[in-house]
């Protein structure tokens, strides 16, 4: 088996999976679906609403009789790739519906593909479905084309994301996605609360919580408070993070900006008997103060150091994940270096990185001292060589430790598991070679680690959870 790349891309999710099998005369829509994990929760939105209609969802093109790609607009590269995927799914179907980020800029894609049926900017989940509506007729079938409770998902039935809110109040200057999705709004803490209840009834043992700012979760609702089961619960970051630790499944938080009151949130972290794993994804970005406020970010790097020192004093086993942006504009060979001494310090656990690009509309290419592609490179790979080595140190004190793990896919040759201290895709594994019989997606186990690498565990199961 091989072991986890260090350079995955931060802003991508998991690949869709698509396992239903049409019935005879099924009308089918097919599905792209590209950039973040937010992106795939619309995805997911989108295709539920279709399954109630009678709509069979398939992966492939070939027999499909629309196909909708869900675009990403977070670099001009994922730009590029959603024009892509649009001009492929046009040349294989011809009947093409394009939503997400990229839909946002119509008058972008039909410049390159004027033959699309429609354009619709991200979740306006009803405008998609008018598109489908109009290139295919819905035809149900009510006595068969049952849905789920927990909805239609593209992940694997042990684990899934749960959006707790859209759009982002921050401003920063390489970032269009507050353009495109709009300012914070958050759900209430009660639906949030009833959508990850009804998905641990559906079996699912691992929620990832994701928004574009996890810790406003609430601000724009004055953290109203609403009633769940016979509790008061506020919409509160801390608040509905304890509840969800209640649920008997794995809870794991993305994109949590460092503010004061996470400190509180590591503290339900350190409860005894809760779900909420000691895991953070927190989007630092940088660690320079002049970059940082040329990026026009909303956190100081230095507290941040203060921060974490304080997090591991409350709960000394918390996994801490970031993605930093490499050769933002400005940044001189003294600000790198400030940032990988800041490395050195802070040791994350998991730590991803990408090149700085130019976004059309952020409002970072109008900076002076862009960095040359060259230059960005070199310090990419300086960056990665440091992250790499700490996690390599950090991993290699796990092995004859005692883990929990989740299984994600078994086969002739083993298991891929993950340990809490690794999401889908973006982190590390732990591969069990040996005694993996008996071994299904979703069991969680207790494991010796007996073997390390840069990025990946080995270890022998000791007892199923």
């Amino acid at each position: 088996m091989s072991t986890n790349p260090p350079n995955l891309r931060p802003d991508l999710a998991p690949q869709a999976r698509f396992t239903e099998v049409a019935r005879a005369g099924q009308p089918r829509i097919g599905m792209v679906s590209l950039g973040c994990p937010k992106a795939l929760v619309d995805s997911e939105r989108i295709l539920t609403r279709l399954r109630s209609e009678g709509y069979a969802i398939t992966g492939d093109y070939a027999g499909a009789h629309a196909v909708i790609v869900n675009t990403c607009g977070f670099l001009d590269s994922a730009k590029a790739e959603s024009l892509d995927a649009i001009g492929e799914a046009l040349s294989e179907n011809g009947k093409v519906i394009v939503t997400g980020c990229l839909g946002a800029e119509e008058e972008y894609i039909r410049g390159t593909h004027p033959s699309v049926l429609a354009v619709t900017g991200p979740h306006q989940y009803e405008q998609v479905l008018d598109a489908v509506h109009a290139a295919v007729p819905p035809d149900p079938d009510p006595f068969i084309d049952l849905m789920p409770a927990a909805g239609l998902k593209l992940t694997p039935r042990h684990y899934a994301y749960l959006k707790i809110s859209e759009g982002c109040n921050h401003k920063c200057k390489f970032c269009i996605i507050p353009d495109m999705r709009g300012r914070l709004q958050s759900r209430p803490v009660h639906a949030v609360l009833r959508e990850a209840e009804k998905l641990v009834e559906s079996g699912v043992r691992e929620i990832l919580v994701i928004s574009q700012d996890t810790s406003a979760y609430g601000v724009d609702r004055k953290h109203d408070t609403h009633k769940f089961h016979d509790r008061d619960v506020r919409t509160h970051m801390t608040d509905m993070a304890r509840e969800m630790g209640r649920l008997g499944a794995w809870v794991r938080l993305h994109y949590v900006y460092p503010y004061p009151h996470v400190d509180g949130l590591v503290e339900v972290m350190a409860e005894p008997e809760t779900g909420l794993l000691p895991y953070l994804d927190v989007p630092f970005q940088h660690a320079h103060p002049d970059t940082l406020k040329r990026m026009a970010r909303p956190a100081a790097s230095s507290k941040t150091l203060e921060r974490i020192a304080r997090w591991r004093a409350i709960r000394p086993d918390i996994t801490l994940r970031s993605t930093f942006i490499v050769g933002y504009p400005g940044e001189t060979e003294a600000e790198f270096q400030y940032l990988l001494d800041w490395m050195e310090e802070a040791r994350l656990d998991r730590v991803g990185a990408f090149q700085y690009e130019n976004v059309a509309g952020a409002r970072a290419n109008d900076l002076p001292d862009h960095v040359p592609e060259d230059v960005k490179q070199e310090r990419f790979e300086r960056f990665m060589d440091v992250a790499q080595r700490i996690s390599a140190e950090k991993l290699e004190a796990k092995v004859g430790t005692i883990l929990p793990v989740i299984v994600d896919t078994v086969d002739e040759e083993g298991a891929v598991c993950r340990t809490q201290s690794d999401a889908p895709e973006i982190d590390g594994n732990l591969f069990i070679d040996d005694g993996f019989e008996g071994l299904s997606p979703g069991d969680i186990v207790t494991v010796t680690v007996d073997e390390a690498s840069e990025y990946d565990l080995w270890g022998t199961p000791t007892s199923r959870g």
